[in-house]
């Protein structure tokens, strides 16, 4: 009996120094709160990764629409012609600028010549989509021009046959239409990019399309009449076409 009694108030000693124990509190918080940290530290990576993609889309919509509006050959009659190796020149540029988010796998890249000019077989000045060329191998509705598109031979010749699709309200979304100016032409740029979330999809941010816009007025005096395509001929990017 007596044992017992000892044995019980040891018992009883142990517990009350194990209910007043405040030694592991701090693992206790910390393994409860882990999950926690751990989500808020994926959520800003996720948000950061997002912000930065589309930093980078944007920003490659930009540089096309102004290295396209440069190119070209000066034909020695103070105008400059725009040939198919210059326009391919600058795709590669922005296929290479874009290979560390795969735009060309992932995306697609439109490029079209908003023109506003009388040529040869018109009565007076006309706005239209003379000619587009793209690169990317994505295709459909959410990834194909926007904003108008014309046939893979318009602007191949100065003919009407090839003279491209009448643009009379410009390009771009409703109410934010971009124009030529009279006499001249703009690069249109139109990129659509299926971003793929970095943590995984449905946990912060969905795969979702992310879609921009640039353009820059042609800065030289261009010959718009058509597109040349000198010996040795370069291969035509054209819009048909769903290569990387």
């Amino acid at each position: 009996m007596q044992l017992r009694i000892i044995l019980n108030r040891r018992r009883r000693r142990a517990l009350r120094s194990l209910a007043g124990d405040r030694s592991g509190t701090s693992l206790i918080e910390f393994a409860l709160g882990l999950p926690l940290l751990l989500l808020a530290g994926l959520w800003g990576i996720e948000l950061t990764h997002f912000a930065i993609m589309n930093q980078r889309v944007s920003q490659l919509t930009l540089e096309l629409a102004d290295n396209a509006s440069r190119v070209g050959l000066f034909s020695g009659q103070t105008t400059i012609q725009l040939r198919e190796a210059d326009i391919n020149d600058v795709l590669q540029q922005t296929r290479l600028h874009g290979s560390a988010i795969d735009l060309t796998t992932k995306g697609r890249v439109t490029l079209s010549s908003l023109e506003n000019v009388k040529q040869s077989y018109d009565t007076a000045a006309t706005q239209r989509i003379h000619w587009q060329r793209c690169i990317g191998t994505l295709s459909g509705t959410s990834y194909d021009s926007s904003y108008g598109t014309t046939s893979v031979t318009a602007g191949t010749t100065a003919t009407q046959a090839d003279a491209g699709t009448a643009a009379p309200n410009g390009m771009g979304d409703a109410g934010s239409q971009v124009s030529a100016p009279p006499n001249s032409g703009v690069m249109f740029v139109e990129v659509n990019y299926l971003y793929t979330p970095l943590v995984g999809a449905g946990w912060f941010t969905s795969q979702q399309r992310l879609h921009y816009i640039a353009s820059f007025i042609v800065r030289d005096n261009r010959d718009f009449s058509k597109l040349y395509n000198p010996a040795p001929a370069a291969t035509k990017a054209t819009c048909d076409l769903h290569s990387s």
